[in-house]
């Protein structure tokens, strides 16, 4: 925060502008060296360097997909994976951000929690990971053409890691840096009741989406273990508070995965439709094809399932839209970020492992 880097320089016996200087030159020009910022004079970078870094994360690996889609494997001061990946569209660009290092809700289709928690990231390693994918998409301090998404759906529960989440979105939200709003941010949760009920009145505030994945207790007790925790009864009445807070323009979604012979039967959609009809609860729901790999024991559902699935909702009165999977290739699309390093084009390289 801004204030923040003004107390820091005049604890250093500077005046508070030079805090100003070098909040711009991180997030507004997304430089990551104090040597870089050539505004500064040469005596005082060489004694921020002696007190502060301007960049925590480092550039492990950086993979292309066919479709464009790029995944970076960065890794903490503390040698944690931390995975970004940045998604090119027609309309706006997209960066997918991760809140945790490694995840601690063992969904049974996700990757990622084959990882377990590592560690929750600080709010400055958030903001680092969508400057590193701008610098790399666009140049370093260069004009974004098309304005940027956020969706903060990579690796971990951003629920849990809500404080440092909501003071990287301030931080990213300054006019003086990223000046990316709430308004373009997108954060998803599994169903931490309590942090969707906090959200709620959160004055400005990001989009929210459910991840639910299943349209009874039992079946989304095994496929998601926080619902034991707060089944789907206290979940979905969360979610119609969080509904009825809304205001013009606000979206609020639900996510589910297709899990072939598992969640995505026409009686699934049946159930389902009956369940958000019953909370009276206006949201679209999103459907996203399992993103297989080969430690998951689950099949995406095919296209001609998923469209069924999906006629059915509608014929229930639920809006539902069809989400494409984005670099599956290289193990960035939904549920594949488990730090995989790809050797020689081979996606079949393990996961990660700390040194």
């Amino acid at each position: 925060m801004r204030g923040e880097l003004e107390r820091f320089v005049e604890g250093m016996g500077e005046p508070a502008y030079r805090g100003r200087q070098i909040f711009a030159a991180l997030h507004r020009r997304r430089l990551r060296s104090f040597d870089e910022m050539t505004d500064l004079p040469k005596d005082f970078r060489a004694r921020l360097s002696e007190r502060a870094t301007a960049s925590t994360l480092a550039v492990e690996s950086r993979y292309v997909a066919a479709d464009g889609t790029r995944r970076y494997l960065l890794k903490t001061h503390d040698n944690l994976p931390v995975e970004t990946v940045f998604i090119p569209e027609e309309r706006r660009d997209t960066v997918c951000f991760s809140s945790q290092s490694g995840c601690p809700l063992q969904c049974d289709f996700c990757l990622t929690a084959r990882l377990g928690l590592l560690r929750t990231l600080t709010a400055g390693e958030m903001v680092e990971q969508i400057i590193i994918a701008l610098n790399d998409a666009y140049g370093v301090g260069a004009r974004i053409p098309r304005g940027t998404n956020l969706v903060a759906m990579g690796a971990g529960e951003p629920f849990l890691a809500f404080e440092p989440l909501m003071k990287a979105l301030r931080v990213m939200a300054d006019r003086e840096g990223l000046f990316i709003v709430p308004n373009r941010v997108t954060v998803s949760t599994a169903g931490v009741v309590p942090k969707i009920r906090e959200l709620a009145r959160v004055e400005d505030r990001p989009h929210l989406a459910i991840s639910l994945a299943a349209p009874t207790d039992e079946l989304r007790d095994r496929l998601m273990p926080i619902n034991k925790r707060w089944p789907l009864r206290e979940l979905l009445a969360a979610c119609k508070e969080f509904e009825e807070s809304l205001k013009p323009g606000e979206r609020f979604t639900f996510e589910y995965v297709m899990l072939d012979r598992v969640n995505d039967s026409d009686d699934d959609a049946r159930r389902l439709a009956r369940l958000l009809n019953r909370h009276k609860l206006r949201a679209k729901v999103n459907l996203i094809p399992h993103n297989p790999a080969d430690e998951l024991p689950y099949r995406p559902s095919s296209e001609e399932r998923v469209e069924a699935f999906k006629a059915v909702l509608e014929s229930k009165g639920v809006r539902a839209f069809v989400r494409r999977p984005r670099g599956r290739d290289i193990y960035a699309a939904c549920g594949q970020l488990a730090a995989r390093r790809i050797d020689s084009g081979v996606n079949r390289s393990g996961l990660y492992q700390l040194s």
